[in-house]
């Protein structure tokens, strides 16, 4: 089992983890989730004692890491893949491992076979494409039969067939009573393969508890129910029926119903009422992704913005385009997130809990920029406004010369 508690650290004045507290048990995949920049990296450094916490501490086993007795044979970790000698072979690199370690040589052809590097044991692994870097680094991992295993996005550059097998793989090494953390962004496949969920964000837990219980905690199910699109007056028959029911109904842009707050036998019998024809009734759980996005929103450090080209494109007349529409604004649940706060301070909760902090005037996404300039640049490639015509008494002016367009193609460019 891996234990942390109060476990916070800091480089300089940036705070990676704070106060983290949270354990990890054997017998099920734990799923350790977070935004970029989360602290996730730091947390998995801390647990297998390459980097020494500001405060707190982690266990394993009820020890430190660096006290574990032949700490190989008991833990297992996939951080990078890449980290490889690549002038050496698949096979000399897992016996290297096995020689520090005092496992028996004969262990490095089973982990090959296991994770099918077999045929490609002799060569180099600087020739490993990504996916047989990972797999390298999961044999690297099993190498010593250890009964804690963390792995760093494994499923990182595998294909489809590969993909299956670390799920699976890590499935059964579960249900041998072991202890498997996984961390990984790929919610798809953490809804398939993960039993329970460490969810952190701005290095502060954010969640721990089970898959199921994570998606129903950060989401909310609802019916989605159509009518006959050919008739829209039954649609908003239903609609005030659903309302006087006590529902609540939110149209969706196909034109359907989004109905919360009644269950689906009530709904059709409230539709069997009103003499409404349903093309559909359906029930509608939230995904793991979605919950997860409900749940970090406000954690994420890293967002992009309207790409506003520099003035590099004419700019249309106002008017000519529609504003385009953001995701999810105007509905329920939908807000700005706060931006992330500097220092060393404790980080705020995603909640908007008191100290919160709030986006400055000058933030990313506000028309002064993120320095406090304009953010639309002056189009360099704009033509000057016509002079104005001459009157009749006066001569024409001479036209001003118009300077030639750079030349790019200068030897000094070229260069």
């Amino acid at each position: 089992m891996i234990e942390a508690v109060g476990l916070t650290k800091r480089y300089g004045d940036k705070t990676a983890v704070y106060d983290l507290s949270f354990r990890v048990r054997p017998g099920a995949v734990t799923g350790f989730l977070g935004p970029n920049g989360s602290g996730k990296s730091t947390t998995m450094r801390m647990i297998l004692g390459l980097d020494n916490p500001t405060a707190g501490a982690v266990t394993i086993g009820g020890y430190p890491y660096r006290k574990l007795p032949n700490a190989a044979r008991q833990v297992g970790a996939l951080l990078d893949a890449k980290a490889v000698h690549g002038g050496r072979s698949a096979r000399n690199h897992l016996l290297s491992l096995a020689q520090l370690s005092a496992i028996p040589a004969r262990r490095v052809d089973e982990v090959l076979r296991v994770v099918g590097l077999q045929d490609v044991a002799g060569k180099r692994s600087k020739g490993f494409s990504l996916g047989m870097g990972q797999r390298l680094g999961i044999a690297a991992a099993l190498l010593g039969d250890p009964q804690v295993l963390l792995f760093d996005e494994p499923v990182n550059g595998l294909d489809p067939e590969g993909i299956l097998w670390v799920r699976n793989l890590m499935k059964s090494l579960a249900a041998e009573g072991r202890t498997v953390f996984v961390s990984s962004h790929l919610m798809s496949e953490m809804a398939l393969t993960a039993d329970h969920l460490i969810v952190i964000g701005r290095g502060q837990l954010l969640a721990d508890m089970s898959v199921t219980d994570f998606i129903s905690a950060n989401s909310a199910d609802f019916a989605r129910v159509r009518t006959p699109d050919t008739e829209p007056q039954l649609r908003e028959k239903l609609s005030s029926a659903l309302t006087e029911a006590g529902g609540h109904v939110l149209p969706e842009q196909d034109g359907a119903l989004r109905v919360t707050g009644l269950p689906l036998p009530r709904i059709s019998d409230l539709a069997h009422e009103a003499d409404v024809r349903l093309w559909e009734l359906s029930p509608h759980q939230a995904s793991l992704e979605e919950a997860y996005m409900r749940m970090t929103q406000g954690a994420v450090d890293y967002r992009s913005s309207i790409d506003q080209k520099a003035g590099l494109q004419q700019l249309l007349p106002p008017g000519a385009q529609p504003p385009m529409p953001v995701p999810g604004q105007g509905q329920p649940g939908w807000y700005a997130p706060p931006p992330p706060q500097q220092g060393g301070q404790p980080f705020a909760g995603p909640y908007g809990a008191p100290g919160a902090p709030v986006a400055p005037p000058g933030g990313f996404g506000s028309p002064q920029g993120p320095y406090g300039a304009p953010q639309a640049a002056p189009n360099p490639y704009a033509q000057p406004a016509p002079a104005p015509a001459p009157g009749p008494a006066q001569p024409a002016p001479a036209a001003a010369p118009v300077p030639a367009p750079a030349d790019l193609t200068k030897p000094e460019d070229a260069r």
